[in-house]
């Protein structure tokens, strides 16, 4: 008779059941998984608070002394980090953790330019403090621009991590290699997609449910690397469930891009593009009840 092993309260587990299922765990070889985790996986939750402390750093007004205890425990935290994960070939740790700290000014001073520019497009914020705690376009473009610098600097899982964080937390989903220009604002935001290799000029207000996307082909490695997302010049206003794929395509200064738009090729400067709004068919309800050619939904 097999032994059985306590594994909870109410559950004893048949020890040969068990061996059985860690051998194969422990010998499991699958090519993906092996992979993964030999770039490294880093943790999660350590990520996520190391980025959000660094955000709180940016957007917060703080005073030499607590910088100076501050930025050192960050700095160490972000080299913890790196040693979880396999950095490329010329990519040394500690110039990275150097050359990301002196980019945190330039970080604060995007990120106040984008809060002005919440404050003057946003008729309903009553305050930039309101903006700076409350608003998530502002949570999500801050850990991106945090997220990017890194990026830049070659370091590989560890912004793309913190990209989902946000996502995670706001429903805006940037991917950390997208050019973002200054004074940019999300309006509401939930639901906007900006893929890997978008290209955005200063000045551009995008609206809830936007997709600055690809085209979808069947073998998508086959353009890894190379520029599939849309450029969006500077001043342009895409309003609420647009979606703009392809890396050729270009939305020329100043463009307004209408709502629900769908858009695959370019546009000159100055355009407005808006979609040919639905033909509704309205009739009084009748009083007995839907027509036999309705549907009958009380809405």
């Amino acid at each position: 008779m097999n032994p059985r092993i306590p594994a909870g309260a109410d559950l004893p587990i048949d020890a040969d059941v068990l061996e059985r299922t860690i051998g194969q765990l422990a010998t499991s070889d699958e090519a993906a998984l092996a992979k993964a985790a030999a770039e490294g996986l880093p943790d999660r939750s350590e990520v996520s608070d190391w980025v959000d402390r660094c955000k709180r750093l940016v957007l917060m007004r703080h005073e030499r002394a607590s910088l100076r205890s501050e930025l050192p425990y960050l700095a160490s935290r972000l080299r913890q980090l790196l040693d979880a994960v396999v950095l490329p070939d010329g990519v040394e740790p500690n110039q990275v953790v150097e050359r990301f700290l002196a980019r945190l000014p330039a970080i604060r001073s995007m990120l106040a330019e984008d809060v002005e520019a919440a404050y003057q497009g946003d008729p309903a914020a009553r305050s930039f403090a309101e903006i700076v705690v409350s608003y998530p376009s502002i949570r999500a473009i801050s850990v991106h621009r945090i997220a990017h610098e890194l990026a830049l600097l070659r370091v590989p899982i560890l912004p793309r991590m913190m990209a989902e964080h946000a996502h995670d937390r706001t429903g805006i989903d940037i991917h950390p290699g997208a050019h973002i220009g200054r004074r940019f604002f999300i309006d509401h935001g939930t639901g906007v997609v900006i893929g890997e290799t978008t290209e955005i000029g200063d000045d551009v207000r995008i609206y809830q449910g936007v997709t600055l996307g690809a085209r979808s082909p069947r073998h998508g490695e086959s353009l890894r690397g190379k520029k599939r997302h849309p450029t969006i010049e500077e001043g342009v206003t895409i309003y609420a469930g647009a979606t703009i794929l392809g890396g050729e395509t270009v939305i020329g200064q100043g463009s307004v891009i209408g709502g629900n738009v769908w858009l695959t090729e370019s546009v000159p400067a100055g355009s407005r593009v808006v979609a040919d709004p639905p033909r509704l068919n309205v009739r009084p309800r009748h009083p007995q009840g839907p027509e036999p050619d309705q549907l009958g939904w009380d809405i």
